[in-house]
């Protein structure tokens, strides 16, 4: 199986080499943990050979590339070079987005595309069920055009959920999931490999640091308490 580089310090050895070419990963976690940055690095440092779309249903994107220079990450001058693009839609357009988002990356000969987020598709979509329907549209959208993919989710912390609407999680091919625990009355932050298809991924609840240097995981697990 060719598997692609996650971009991110740590996790290849975690499964197996990076992910499986052209499938599609759920990131998923409470705010304050590290998903964009996560995804920032999946997207912008491998851009030689995979040009990246990042799509945002939520965040302005000079506050995307705020957080992408805070980790030393020049997306402006990739921008420039036609390496990355950076989107933004209101998710209530849904049923045009994807076709926008389908012609851009056959436009660019895009290979990695980040969504940020599908939670967003919430704020404008009341009835679960369509919200299910976007969510499989958008998979089979981005497997057609052979993309490895980060569909974002964010849930609420104080439920036990891998994503907010509990359909992620079976329209994807990969589960990460980033987590806040208490530790000794600190804050400690954890990422949990829940599912990589083909790949026999670590077990373990790994620490990790946003720093400068960007998203940094540890492979000696945490002891949760």
């Amino acid at each position: 199986m060719e598997r692609v580089s996650s971009g991110i310090k740590g996790l290849d050895d975690l499964i197996c080499g990076g992910f499986p070419k052209n499938d599609i990963i759920l990131l998923s976690g409470t705010c304050g943990t590290g998903k964009t940055v996560f995804s920032l690095e999946f997207i912008c440092n491998n851009t030689d050979k995979e040009p990246g779309i990042y799509i945002s249903f939520g965040e302005e994107l000079d506050k995307i590339r705020e957080n992408a220079k805070s980790i030393g990450i020049d997306i402006q001058k990739l921008e420039n070079s036609g390496k990355i693009r950076l989107l933004k839609y209101d998710p209530y357009k849904i049923e045009d987005i994807f076709e926008v988002i389908e012609n851009n990356i056959r436009e660019m000969k895009a290979k990695r595309i980040v969504i940020d987020s599908l939670s967003s598709f919430g704020l404008y979509i009341k009835d679960i069920s369509e919200i299910r329907r976007m969510v499989l549209h958008i998979s089979h959208m981005l497997r057609k055009n052979n993309c490895t993919s980060i569909l974002i989710s964010e849930t609420s912390s104080e439920q036990n959920r891998l994503s907010r609407f509990e359909v992620e999680e079976f329209a994807t091919d990969g589960v990460i999931q980033l987590k806040n625990f208490i530790i000794s009355g600190e804050v400690k932050k954890g990422l949990i490999i829940w599912k990589i298809r083909a790949s026999n991924h670590s077990n373990k609840v790994h620490p990790y640091k946003i720093t400068q240097k960007g998203f940094e995981i540890y492979g000696k697990g945490m002891v949760v308490k």
